[in-house]
């Protein structure tokens, strides 16, 4: 497992924790009861997390009031055990809790706990990630994509999240709102509707606020790109008030805004969303655009770069629909042209005047 699944798992683990405390305060209303549901349909090991949790919080400290299961027993048990197979608890849980409804939960987990082996238990219960006594704040997710990697990620809200290349975003929600913060790259989001919360994108110059839509957005040169891909979105200059409105500019389908800092009011320009959002068919598209931002945005994707050595390339206009992955097709219409010469190495594509 890698630094940043750790990550994720770490913020998997804390969300399980918030949902366990918040059901134990009291019965959940309608629209978290939903908002779980939704959460545990996201992934298998939300579920498993959630089950550990209280694992962690009632059956080990029930066991620990009786000196047969104290810890200094467990610990010397599990020492004992040391070389015995270790099995999963998830299978073994599932089965305990199979048919049982689910406000009866709790009591059938706390049963199957006590059968469970104790060294098995103990082995879960000393995670270093799970540690609900000391929860002070709503967990953040962070998705990240390398060179050339995309995802798409099925938030806990059943919004959607597509990441682009070299990007990184983290996620977290709470009550009142759902804040998506786009640090590097780029990232198109379907968001579900929620009347009562609501869902904003933050980056560096802008301050992005769903109206019900689908939308891009893009940082690119100390930039943010918002383009509206359905619905409306109400974009702000980071300056003002997250949690209004005011002073922003409103995008419906078909329309981007570029936010810099220090330029504002910013002018919303027509475009096709469709060929701005290419990327998620792994393509890029471009209508009359000069080869020098075509190559910069082919080599977002590739591990071997274009470079345009003779300066009057860089203006030439072209057109066409490419994949991203596909490099030999894209160098054969590169030696189409007319006046380009091509050359191709291990480490890059360089394209020259005749």
């Amino acid at each position: 497992m890698n630094s940043n699944d750790e990550q994720i798992r770490a913020a998997i683990t804390e969300q399980a924790s918030e949902w366990f405390v918040a059901n134990e305060e009291g019965p959940i209303d309608a629209r978290d009861s939903a908002a779980l549901a939704a959460w545990f349909s996201t992934s298998p090991v939300h579920i498993e997390e959630f089950l550990g949790v209280s694992v962690v919080a009632r059956d080990l400290k029930e066991a620990g009031t009786d000196p047969e299961y104290s810890l200094e027993a467990i610990l010397a048990r599990a020492g004992a055990e040391e070389g015995a197979p270790v099995q999963r608890l998830w299978p073994r849980v599932i089965e305990a809790v199979r048919g049982t409804p689910s406000g009866r939960w709790f009591p059938a987990v706390a049963a199957m706990i006590v059968v469970l082996s104790l060294g098995l238990l103990i082995t879960w219960n000393l995670r270093p990630t799970v540690r609900p006594a000391v929860l002070t704040g709503i967990a953040t997710l962070h998705f990240e994509t390398g060179h050339g990697e995309q995802i798409t990620q099925r938030l806990a809200d059943n919004s959607v999240l597509h990441l682009n290349t070299d990007s990184a975003v983290s996620v977290r929600y709470s009550n009142s709102e759902r804040l998506v913060t786009l640090m590097s790259g780029q990232a198109e989001i379907e968001v579900a509707h929620e009347a009562n919360r609501a869902f904003r994108v933050h980056t560096r110059s802008a301050d992005i606020i769903d109206i019900g839509t689908q939308f891009d957005v893009r940082l690119e040169q100390g930039s943010t790109v918002v383009t509206v891909v359905q619905g409306r979105v109400a974009v702000a200059p980071q300056s003002s008030s997250p949690n209004s409105a005011v002073g922003s500019i409103e995008l419906t389908a078909n329309q981007q805004l570029r936010v810099t800092e220090g330029q504002w009011p910013a002018t919303p320009v027509t475009v096709d969303a469709e060929r701005t959002t290419s990327w998620l068919h792994r393509q890029i598209a471009f209508d009359h655009e000069p080869l020098e931002r075509v190559a910069a945005e082919y080599n977002r994707f590739t591990s071997r770069p274009i470079e345009i050595a003779t300066p009057a390339l860089r203006t030439l206009r072209i057109s066409g629909v490419f994949a991203t992955d596909d490099a030999d097709t894209f160098i054969a219409f590169l030696r189409t042209l007319k006046g380009v010469r091509i050359e191709v190495t291990e480490t890059r594509i360089l394209v020259s005047g005749d």
